[in-house]
């Protein structure tokens, strides 16, 4: 009769167990391959439905491949929601959802590499609520659209996989668990893990793509004489020329003034035109010191309810009329507007269909917060940027550039992208020589003066050259349409401020040594395309080029 007493009591405190833990009915467990591998990452190489899934399916290794298939399929003991219920008992299952999702870690050869909280958007509601099993694409031969392709690309392209994972052999593992952010984030226990072993094939590059590109004449810069670390810029190239550095097409390295590093890469070269995307927006702050200068506009604290009537656009509030020049300048207008929320309304997604983006602008709400007092990421306000400038100076602005700030400079071979109304966008799109991108950036540092004479004033510099948020502790500053960026090499800080745009596009320019680089890349919408950009600076041009100073 015991081991029949032990059995009910065990089976009784089971189901009151489950019921306790569980906060909604996930589905039964039916399928026998799920149920021999509980809590198990298996690895495939094809796509293959759950009911038809054999242990035979299963990877033991692969050489790893970019054009091929790498899927993942994970088996749970029970639904995601039940395993956030567990971190926090108190919350709905639609606040769960909205507060949690999985936790992916990923280990190379037994080393932590990357660990990412799953934002909570990605993955079906519905699914996380019930399935205990799902599949993710890591790799996609048909370029499946799937987060965990792009979960894949943050690990190896954007976190140093590609590094860890170098050529010969490896084990790659990945664990998962739930995590949830409330008053503070919190990680669950394990729900499944996996590994399989890599092997990287070598690639051939030849020589010729790792040599030191030679400066040739007509530059319209002075050659600079400064030796650096040949070896790191190679070291640079093989890594281009792998694939494992991509997309990029040019680097430019300004050092006192003069050049001393001019490389292209996939198929650009000097006179190519480069889209920087919003690297443009950079060149709007110039504009607005320059028309500021000139005497066109009185300064940036100027209001919007001077320039516009405000009260024939939707919305209208005092507020909106109290928006700065300033408060656009750095990103902090008080509009509800956010590129990094897909949800805003103000974000430039929202703006690029419609007929009259100025009409957009102004039509959009506000939020409680004060101008110049939050910051967040916001291309419509540097659209109205441009407007103002282009209502306020003779001419149009498009003129105007050309005039006070493309002539003086000596480039003559760019292209605008244009707004529906045929103005210049200040969004970005402009397209620009990375010899040319360098002298905008030479402007900065040589205080505003070009060839003896005054384009920008320096206090203008000064002040686009300052963070207005260093309370914020989400990102490293921003000044007037330029990011403060602090790159760190050994035990030495180099801080820097910098254009940036989509792809990995960078002029940057060092606030303490005289050093202007430029980066130009196509890597548009991927998410390594910062990180590899910042790694290509922080870990081989500024230890190639300082090292000799």
């Amino acid at each position: 009769m015991k081991p029949t007493f032990l059995f009910i009591l065990s089976l009784i405190f089971s189901l009151s167990f489950g019921q306790t833990q569980n906060i909604v009915i996930p589905e039964k467990i039916e399928n026998s391959v799920q149920k021999a591998h509980l809590n198990t990452i298996v690895f495939l190489d094809k796509v293959v439905p759950i009911e038809n899934l054999k242990e035979n399916d299963f990877l033991e290794s692969v050489t790893l491949q970019e054009d091929k298939d790498l899927d993942i399929r994970v088996f749970q003991d029970n639904s995601l929601v039940n395993y956030l219920h567990q971190l926090e008992p108190s919350l709905t299952v639609d606040e769960l959802l909205k507060k949690g999702n999985y936790q992916f870690s990923f280990y190379v050869d037994g080393k932590l590499i990357y660990t990412e909280n799953l934002n909570t958007g990605a993955g079906k509601a519905e699914n996380k609520k019930s399935k205990t099993t799902f599949r993710i694409p890591l790799l996609s031969a048909n370029n499946e659209d799937s987060w965990g392709r792009y979960l894949w690309a943050r690990f190896y392209l954007a976190n140093n996989g590609i590094d860890a994972l170098e050529t010969g052999n490896h084990v790659l593992k990945i664990e998962i668990r739930p995590y949830i952010k409330a008053s503070t984030l919190k990680a669950g226990n394990l729900i499944a893990k996996g590994e399989i072993n890599v092997t990287i094939p070598k690639k051939e590059i030849s020589k010729q793509q790792v040599v030191i590109q030679k400066i040739k004449p007509n530059s319209g810069w002075k050659l600079s004489d400064n030796q650096f670390n040949n070896d790191k810029i190679r070291a640079l190239n093989q890594k281009i020329a792998e694939n494992r550095f991509r997309d990029i097409t040019s680097i430019i390295v300004i050092k006192n003034e003069k050049l001393l590093l001019e490389e292209y890469f996939n198929g650009y070269k000097r006179d190519s035109l480069n889209d920087t995307r919003s690297v443009g927006k950079s060149f709007s702050s110039a504009l607005m010191g320059i028309a500021i200068k000139d005497g066109y506009i009185k300064n940036e604290n100027q209001n919007l309810k001077e320039f516009y009537d405000l009260k024939q656009f939707s919305n209208y509030s005092s507020t909106k009329g109290n928006v700065t020049i300033k408060s656009l300048l750095t990103m902090s207008s008080g509009f509800d507007g956010n590129d990094e929320d897909y949800e805003s309304p103000g974000n430039e997604e929202n703006m690029y269909p419609t007929d009259n983006w100025i009409k957009f602008a102004l039509d959009l709400p506000m939020t409680e917060n004060k101008p110049g007092e939050k910051w967040s990421y916001f291309t419509t306000g540097a659209v109205l940027t441009g407007d103002i400038l282009d209502k306020s100076v003779p001419n149009g602005l498009e003129n105007y550039a050309a005039q006070k700030l493309f002539n003086p400079l000596e480039i003559s071979n760019y292209k605008w992208q244009y707004t529906p109304q045929h103005k210049v966008s200040m969004a970005g799109g402009l397209q620009m020589r990375a010899l040319d991108l360098a002298k905008f950036g030479q402007l900065y540092k040589n205080n505003g003066i070009w060839n003896g004479k005054t384009i920008l004033d320096k206090n203008w510099i000064k002040k686009s050259f300052t963070n207005y948020f260093s309370g914020n502790k989400d990102f490293e500053g921003y000044g007037y349409l330029f990011w403060r960026k602090v790159y760190k090499v050994g035990d030495k800080t180099f801080e820097a401020y910098q254009s940036s745009g989509n792809g990995g596009n960078k002029i940057i320019m060092f606030t303490e040594i005289p050093l202007v680089i430029v980066i130009t890349a196509k890597a548009y919408n991927k998410s390594y395309a910062h990180p590899q950009a910042d790694k290509i600076v922080q870990e081989y041009l500024l230890p190639a080029i300082m090292s000799n100073k």
